[in-house]
């Protein structure tokens, strides 16, 4: 029989009825103008990732060994886990980068303790590679380490975002309702304060796809001012995380500066 503490912290984690009605609310918003948004072939494209342990099988990415190697944070995607991103970072470290986690597990949404505890995270490994840290942030992560960013630009040496929304209205994805019930608050009105279109003061590259079916491509894009570089590539969104062309950008990135 389960204790009446772990019974407690049971009832505790869990939403209560009117928590659990008022995040479908949220999830239900009316909008009074829609705003444009990646179509439903494009999101169902997304299920491409089904195939994805046969085409690392067949798959053969050339790494080259970085001439000088760069410790890199990766910041997952939401409602993703770092280990989503592994396939990624396995890459990096085969070009003889450090590639690190951001230590918060799955990525839930901003807080202003989470982006608290990240500025930790980001000063420490700054502190202990002795070098400025490269932010690499896959959607909603790219959008953590813009803020990161701004908050600690001299442990910065360069963001990278992958399919973020940071530009335009923040509804312009398939993506936002489950964004607001599992964060609890609107997509436009985050708990921290910021504006995710102020370009942070470091070399900022907005990796963005016309094929993307979750985020508007205008959205990760960018606009002249919103970052330094937009690159567009030809895969899915999640296809950001392991595609042979994203992953091959992400080094081509990393020996430039």
């Amino acid at each position: 029989m389960a204790s009446r503490s772990s019974l407690a912290e049971l009832r505790s984690s869990l939403w209560t009825r009117d928590e659990l009605a008022r995040r479908i609310a949220l999830a239900r918003e009316t909008v009074a103008e829609p705003a444009s948004r990646p179509t439903f072939r494009r999101f169902l494209a997304e299920a491409e990732v089904m195939g994805e342990v046969l085409q690392r099988r067949r798959r053969i990415i050339p790494v080259v060994k970085a001439e000088i190697p760069r410790t890199v944070m990766v910041l997952p995607g939401f409602m993703t886990h770092p280990l989503r991103m592994r396939y990624m970072a396995q890459h990096l470290e085969k070009a003889g980068h450090t590639a690190k986690r951001w230590g918060l597990g799955f990525n839930l949404g901003p807080t202003e303790e989470n982006l608290e505890q990240l500025e930790k995270r980001l000063l420490e490994l700054h502190e202990r590679s002795g070098e400025k840290v490269v932010l690499l942030g896959w959607s909603l992560g790219g959008i953590f380490g813009r803020e990161l960013a701004k908050r600690q630009p001299q442990a910065v040496a360069k963001v990278i975002t992958m399919g973020s929304p940071f530009s335009g209205d923040p509804r312009a994805n398939n993506v936002w309702r489950v964004y607001q019930f599992v964060t609890g608050h609107k997509v436009d009105d985050p708990p921290v304060e910021t504006d995710v279109a102020v370009k942070p003061p470091v070399e900022t590259v907005a990796l963005w796809s016309p094929r993307d079916g979750m985020i508007a491509p205008r959205a990760a894009c960018g606009m002249p001012g919103e970052r330094d570089r937009a690159i567009a590539l030809r895969c899915t969104h999640i296809g950001f995380s392991y595609s042979a062309e994203a992953i091959e950008t992400v080094l081509s990135e990393l020996k430039r500066f």
